[in-house]
């Protein structure tokens, strides 16, 4: 009971991470400091959808629901929790491609914005 409980923590965890990656620079917005956190870890999502590797929560909440006695899953989070929620048919490559894709392009926009939003804040008081 305890191992499954760990293991759905993990992917409580895990979307959680994938949520902060793509969104998190709207935090930047509030607290500039969130940037320190927020850009390592659009950047790991990048670098994690656009090689094709596997996150390591994924082997880590895999092994968990084994311990717990449940099967693991074959392949990666995105493809058994995300994708299914966005696209019906399984993860490919150039799926992949364009969920890192996205990181980068929603938060090229957030971080223009930001950039923009202080720019626009200095011009004011001078």
């Amino acid at each position: 009971m305890i191992y499954r409980l760990l293991a759905d923590a993990v992917v409580w965890l895990h979307l959680s991470f994938i949520v902060f990656a793509l969104l998190g620079g709207w935090l930047v917005l509030w607290r500039r400091w969130w940037a320190w956190w927020h850009l390592p870890a659009a950047c790991w999502a990048f670098t994690i959808e656009m090689s094709g590797w596997i996150c390591p929560l994924t082997p880590l909440e895999n092994w968990l629901r084994g311990l717990g006695g449940a099967a693991g899953y074959r392949g990666g989070f995105v493809e058994n929790y995300i994708v299914p929620l966005l696209y019906p048919a399984g993860l490919d490559r150039d799926i992949q491609l364009v969920l890192g894709a996205l990181v980068v392009v929603v938060n090229l926009a957030v971080y223009g914005y930001v950039i923009y939003r202080r720019r626009k804040g200095r011009g004011a008081g001078a």
